[in-house]
């Protein structure tokens, strides 16, 4: 359980608070500002849970993990879930998240302009598909430019288990839908995307389609693939020793993306 879990190492702050939902209701977010001085390039990220399960907390361990090694302001956004909000109730939340981020990115001590985007599992699905609805939104602004995407689950997933989550987020005729599956969409334009496959992980497959289909569209698109790992294994913060070197990558992923330059 959580409750057992480590916490995972410290960061200089933890600040908690709301932004407005898709529906205009105060949803929680978790900010993680590293110890160093900023402003710190932000990085917007999002739970897993297969859309049922989590919440702005239940990745602290990732979170404070990854904002220590990447010198990033995290701020982990919850979105509404299922079965009280099907789909595409998150896949909302989440760009409305991305949105009030990169608006109020400089008061929250981050460096304003582009955000990176990211999530892990059912997070990573709802990353993708906000940084899709960015670019289609950006006929202004800069877009939430570059995107993050974990896409990993492992033995902890089971076939059942993904077909429990689906039945509660979506109808299996909106499951093909770009906001549900964001390989379906428009993929041309997207910001360079960096994507995180396991090799025990029934979604692996999915993982490196989407890769191979973002640069198929001009895209960039890293992968990291954790050889011999599962799912669950890269987020285990303080028990899976031989994930941290991923998550060096995964950390220096968001610093690339965050400062391209």
């Amino acid at each position: 359980s959580s409750a057992a879990r480590p916490t995972g190492p410290e960061v200089g702050e933890i600040v908690d608070g709301t932004y407005p939902a898709a529906d205009g209701s105060p949803l929680a977010y978790r900010l993680y500002r590293p110890a160093t001085d900023g402003p710190h390039p932000v990085v917007v990220y999002f739970h897993g849970g297969g859309w049922v399960l989590g919440d702005e907390q239940s990745d602290d361990p990732l979170c404070r993990d990854l904002c220590g090694r990447s010198n990033c302001l995290i701020v982990s956004c919850n979105y509404r879930h299922a079965p009280e909000h099907r789909f595409p109730a998150a896949a909302h939340d989440a760009f409305a998240a991305v949105q009030w981020v990169s608006e109020h990115a400089a008061e929250l001590g981050g460096v304003p302009g582009s955000v990176v985007v990211s999530g892990w599992s059912a997070g990573g699905n709802v990353a993708a598909v906000a940084a899709q609805l960015a670019r289609d939104a950006a006929t202004v602004h800069d877009p939430a430019s570059p995107s993050l995407t974990e896409n990993a689950d492992g033995y902890v997933l089971t076939r059942a288990l993904m077909e429990w989550f689906w039945h509660h987020y979506a109808d299996p005729a909106d499951r093909e839908h770009p906001l549900a599956s964001p390989l379906r969409g428009e993929l041309a334009g997207l910001p360079p995307a960096v994507i995180i496959a396991c090799e025990f992980d029934p979604l692996r497959d999915e993982g490196l389609a989407y890769a191979e289909a973002l640069r198929d569209a001009g895209v960039p698109a890293d992968v990291i693939f954790g050889r011999g790992h599962t799912h669950t294994s890269l987020t285990m913060v303080d028990m899976t020793i031989s994930s941290v070197p991923y998550r060096e990558q995964m950390a220096a992923a968001l610093r690339r993306l965050a400062d391209p330059v």
